[in-house]
């Protein structure tokens, strides 16, 4: 089913559940902003426990969606300019003439940096 679909539907089914229980508590003389904060609980509680279906298979097709949405930007990678060429070149060059030990060079000490002290 088509992603766009399945929400559509998931979310009509909502509204709807969401107007009745609202015309309900109107009907039974309650103040309308009351009524209305008392069907939105009521119709939340519904669609939880009453769309289980509906809201997986709208929570799969969303998932779908974007995980093919993911493969094919991927896939389709942007072509590089020149430069970045150029750059990576440079970068894999230096990395070849570099040596081999990874541990880190000592500096040179310079004798007038630690100065021993006199007698």
């Amino acid at each position: 089913m088509n992603p766009g679909r399945t929400w559509l539907v998931y979310t009509l089914i909502r509204l709807g559940i969401f107007a009745v229980v609202l015309t309900v508590l109107l009907l039974v003389g309650i103040t309308p902003w009351i009524a209305a904060v008392l069907a939105a609980v009521i119709a939340l509680c519904i669609s939880i426990i009453a769309l289980r279906r509906p809201r997986d298979e709208a929570s799969r097709s969303l998932h779908d969606a974007r995980a093919s949405r993911g493969r094919a930007s991927r896939d389709t990678e942007a072509p590089r300019s020149d430069d970045e060429l150029a750059e990576d070149d440079a970068i894999e060059s230096a990395r070849a003439t570099e040596p081999a030990d990874d541990s880190p060079a000592e500096p040179a000490q310079n004798p007038n940096d630690n100065p021993s002290p006199t007698p």
